[in-house]
């Protein structure tokens, strides 16, 4: 039977398979290869001395000195899957299996020297899917450092004051921009790394995934999800909260209390066996019988409109899918549980917990509590 080789190249820094196969982190693109259960890197001068002291594989090799070996066969200026092919067919590996998102343009030339090559969906690496118990206490750590950001953020707008509408804070309108300073600026103190938080108030709050800007509006729903990855296990967490400075009108306290409610029931029907597309329907379900309907009103989606949840790990949004796809969850697997609604003539409401899905429920990795109202 042919011997067949995993191929990787790519930089660990923004691939997570690579880093997963690998535990060593590297801003620029070096070569993974793992030919019957045998692993190695491939590292250039720079990094050599590293990977060998850090990296979780077999073998480290010489970039330079395969380099020379190429040279020394006739390649004028070896490309990097001249290095690539010269150790493999030192293997007799020909067939490859790389990820989706491998090169193009390294699969045409390994092809055009004879490899044939077959790409894996994801998960590129199935165990990746099922958290060891390490793996769980990273994501735990990663959420009490979101949980610790968020309420120092939240004392900032309790101590803010109301006029006009708009929030303000010594003697300014209190912004978007300032709140995920104080996340950013909170996180990193606790060795993690926000991207992308999302702090919008009212009509913004109902573009899910408007990361908001400008002045915070009181009296009406300003929605917050955080999910930063920390710096030294590069696990990710993700929670979201909804809260109102000020008084939330009848109709948005209903709003949130309808969410609340369902988002809990959700996360009591998680448990290993369960179909993620059966705990999403049930939460339209239960959005519909409410009274929310979900469908385009005046050139906008409005009620719920977007998953229920999605795996976490070393990427933020990993399978399995919680939502319109089929998707057996599995014992071991972290996913968020995050239903919301959104009606710009009420506001918006989400509510994200992460939880870790056991044999007979799951375990909340959340602790941070629901609350609406910020006096």
């Amino acid at each position: 039977m042919p011997t067949t080789a995993t191929l990787i190249i790519a930089a660990s820094e923004v691939d997570a398979n690579l880093y997963y196969a690998t535990k060593f982190l590297a801003p620029d693109p070096f070569i993974f290869i793992e030919i019957e259960n045998t692993t190695m890197l491939v590292m250039s001068d720079l990094e050599v001395d590293r990977a060998r002291s850090t990296a979780t594989v077999d073998t480290v090799l010489s970039y330079s000195e395969y380099e020379k070996k190429a040279k020394a066969s006739g390649v004028a200026t070896p490309r990097m899957v001249d290095i690539v092919h010269l150790i493999l067919r030192e293997h007799a590996a020909m067939q490859i299996v790389v990820p989706g998102n491998f090169g193009f343009r390294h699969a045409r030339d390994l092809q055009e020297l004879g490899h044939v090559i077959e790409t894996r969906d994801e998960p590129f690496y199935a165990q990746r899917l099922l958290k060891t118990d390490d793996e769980v206490h990273a994501i735990e750590a990663a959420q009490r450092a979101t949980e610790d950001a968020l309420e120092i953020a939240l004392q900032v707008i309790r101590d803010a004051t109301i006029r006009d509408d708009t929030i303000y804070s010594n003697g300014s309108p209190l912004t978007s921009e300032k709140i995920k300073q104080v996340i950013h600026v909170a996180l990193m103190e606790r060795d993690c790394v926000g991207q992308h938080t999302i702090v919008a108030s009212g009509m913004q709050g109902c573009d899910p995934h408007n990361e908001g800007s400008g002045p915070l509006q009181a009296n009406t729903s300003i929605i917050m999800d955080v999910f930063p990855r920390s710096s030294k296990t590069r696990y990710f967490a993700d929670q979201t909260r909804t809260v109102v400075k000020g008084k939330a009108s009848d109709a948005l306290h209903r709003l949130y209390d309808t969410v609340k409610e369902t988002q809990q029931a959700a996360v009591a029907e998680v448990r290993d066996g369960v179909n993620g597309n059966d705990i999403h329907q049930r939460i339209c379900e239960r959005f519909e019988a409410a009274g929310y309907t979900t469908g385009p009103r005046d050139g906008r989606m409005q009620g719920f409109f977007h998953g229920t949840g999605h795996g976490v790990g070393l990427d933020i949004h990993e399978p399995p899918r919680v939502g319109k796809a089929q998707a057996i969850l599995r014992a071991g697997q972290v996913v968020t549980i995050e239903p919301g609604l959104y009606y710009p003539d009420i506001g918006a409401v989400r509510i994200e917990d992460m939880v870790l899905v056991t044999e007979t429920g799951c375990r909340n990795l959340t602790k941070f509590p629901k609350y609406l109202e910020i006096e």
